[in-house]
């Protein structure tokens, strides 16, 4: 082999790459060398004699809670003290008890719901939420713990790829979030709610981009004492043992946080290229740094904040996590529970806390940490996707307990949320006084009349074309698209561009819906409330009377120097007194018909 490549080194499971297989060209003059590893240990029984040595803090104890349950994933606890646990592989979800309080299950566990690759599991006011890639179903749970019938609420997720597993969480404001890992290890994705956390109604009837950027956030879970959201990303492969870390990240409202093309602290990944001739270091400027790493390829799986009074009083506001491992890193990285140790709501570090499943000296392994949940009495329960064993992990030590915790407050999450909510429309805010009126018209539709379906997100969701006449001395254009008719988002903001060329008077049906367009060349295009980037057609719900639709036209004395994730409340202030002439077209929409479920 001209690689240099040895049999012996295939069948020892580790590939070593050399410099001059991997070089990662993209036309701008990159030129990186890169060495990497693919290797995986074998796995071997989950013996009692592996599991006796098993490493956790002192006083602390760690044995099978449950065995023999195949490909155990995500671990849901509810009120009642009952353990859900679903199997990605099986397809199923198994109700587990232990009702006689000895740490271990009770009896042969039960399937309480059938659906193929099931896998996020959620708990509210007695439902249990059950999420598959493209699916999310919620069944009652009845007094015994079995649930009652499962009932489809969202059927459109995007499609899987690379990363299928999709998560989901209630937050202390009340909705449902959703993780969507990306297709692909670094690409752009076409599929705007691909590689983000999504937000949606319990009800699963409207849903808005939370936070973008992020390959696959598979962990996820609220502070309890600031009652922000935290979560841990997976890095990008291929770019050798080191790089990139595992991400911890603040998830925000509307921040993206550098994926596909910016990652860690701020590197830039050499491969890609972002669409609309947006440049690296823009994207950077424009994306969150992690706020802490670890080790790179430990493969993030479940987080949970701890919410029990069992642990020591020292383990208070600190989360947990589960390290599944990867295949692109020797000596393998994960296959462990890390501790995230928070100081006054801020993460300090991240140190292995259950640490033993890799054995041979890291050759071969017993278990793959996935789902992770704290139990009723305060334990912690992990799963393991690889021999199918639920592990407790509890505290018998004499050390001062963690006093009563407090619900998660939901300050932070809803001021998020209504931000930008219950206010003005663009055109009645003082960031837009003008002298002088501009006059907005499109060939789609007449002033107040219909919009045609295809231009809403029922059918192809394409932009209308628009035109406008000519005002003397504008620099710049700018639309901003809002329906006042909304329902909880009002007005629900559909559009934001900006920078559209002074000597430009129309734009055509079927704009690009991405950060920058390249015709007309340089228009920025801000989140809307979906949380996407460029036009978002009109989605009131079916039956709802028609809303309104403000097509709202600007004339600027200036190019705007704002960033492309800005949102509308930033562009208008950007604006304040640089409008010369505003203007409106008003559209209807109404949706009559259920559309069918996919």
């Amino acid at each position: 082999m001209k690689s240099g490549l040895t049999r012996a080194a295939l069948f020892a499971g580790a590939l070593i790459l050399p410099a001059n297989i991997v070089n990662a060209q993209q036309g701008d003059g990159t030129d990186v060398q890169i060495t990497t590893n693919i290797f995986k240990p074998n796995k071997v029984a989950a013996t009692s004699d592996r599991i006796g040595q098993l490493k956790v803090p002192e006083g602390f104890t760690v044995q099978p809670f449950a065995q023999g349950l195949g490909n155990s994933r995500i671990i849901a606890v509810s009120d009642q003290g009952y353990v859900y646990v679903s199997r990605r592989e099986e397809g199923d979800v198994l109700l587990l008890k232990d009702e006689d309080g000895d740490g271990k299950v009770d009896r042969a566990p039960v399937q309480v719901a059938a659906r193929a690759q099931a896998h996020g599991l959620a708990i509210k006011d007695n439902k249990l939420y059950l999420v598959t890639v493209k699916e999310v179903f919620v069944a009652d749970i009845k007094q015994d713990g079995t649930l009652g019938p499962l009932t489809l609420i969202i059927g459109d997720l995007p499609d899987s790829g690379q990363h299928p597993n999709r998560v989901m969480a209630f937050g202390p404001d009340g909705m449902l979030y959703i993780s969507v890992g990306s297709t692909c290890n670094a690409c752009n994705e076409s599929n705007a709610e691909n590689a983000t956390v999504l937000r949606a109604t319990p009800d699963g009837k409207s849903r808005t981009i939370f936070a973008s950027g992020l390959r696959n956030t598979i962990g996820f879970d609220w502070n309890r004492e600031t009652g922000e959201l935290w979560g841990v990303d997976h890095g990008i492969d291929l770019l050798g043992d080191e790089v990139q870390p595992e991400e911890l990240n603040r998830l925000e409202q509307g921040k993206q946080y550098g994926w596909p093309h910016v990652f860690g602290e701020g590197d830039l990944y050499p491969q890609s290229t972002p669409v609309g001739g947006v440049t690296k270091e823009q994207w950077r400027d424009q994306s969150e740094a992690m706020v802490i790493g670890y080790t790179a390829h430990a493969a993030p799986m479940q987080m949970k904040f701890y919410s029990g009074t069992a642990f020591p009083a020292e383990y208070a506001g600190d989360a947990f996590a589960t390290m599944r491992g990867s295949w692109n890193r020797n000596p393998a990285s994960g296959y462990e529970i890390v501790r995230i140790h928070f100081e006054n709501g801020e993460p300090k570090s991240i140190e292995p806390f259950l640490t033993g499943f890799l054995t041979d000296g890291g050759k071969t392994h017993f278990a793959r940490p996935v789902g992770l949940a704290v139990a009723k009495d305060g334990s912690l329960l992990m799963a393991d996707d690889t021999n199918g064993v639920i592990y407790r992990i509890a505290y018998i030590g004499d050390a001062q307990k963690i006093a009563d915790t407090k619900s998660v407050p939901a300050e932070a999450m809803k001021a998020q949320a209504e931000k930008g909510v219950g206010v003005p429309l663009a055109k009645d805010r003082p960031e837009t006084d003008a002298k002088a009126a501009l006059e907005v018209s499109s060939d789609a539709f007449a002033s107040n009349g219909s919009i045609p379906q295809e231009h809403s997100e029922y059918a192809d969701g394409v932009s209308p074309a628009l035109k406008w006449k000519s005002v003397p001395g504008a620099a710049s254009y700018a639309i901003v698209m809002e329906d006042p008719d909304s329902d909880p988002i009002k007005p629900f903001v559909h559009w934001v561009a900006w920078n559209i060329p002074g000597s430009v008077t129309s734009l055509p049906e079927g704009l690009q819906e991405q950060l920058r367009l390249v015709e007309p060349e340089g228009v920025l295009q801000g989140r809307n409330s979906s949380g996407t980037h460029g036009y978002f057609g009109p989605k009131p719900p079916v039956g709802d009377a028609a809303h309104h639709y403000h097509f709202q036209v600007l004339a600027l004395d200036t190019m705007l120097d704002i960033p492309a994730t800005s949102d509308r409340d930033a562009f208008l202030a950007a604006i304040s007194v640089h409008v010369l002439a505003k203007g409106e077209l008003v559209g209807l929409y109404q949706q009559k018909i259920e559309p069918p479920k996919q």
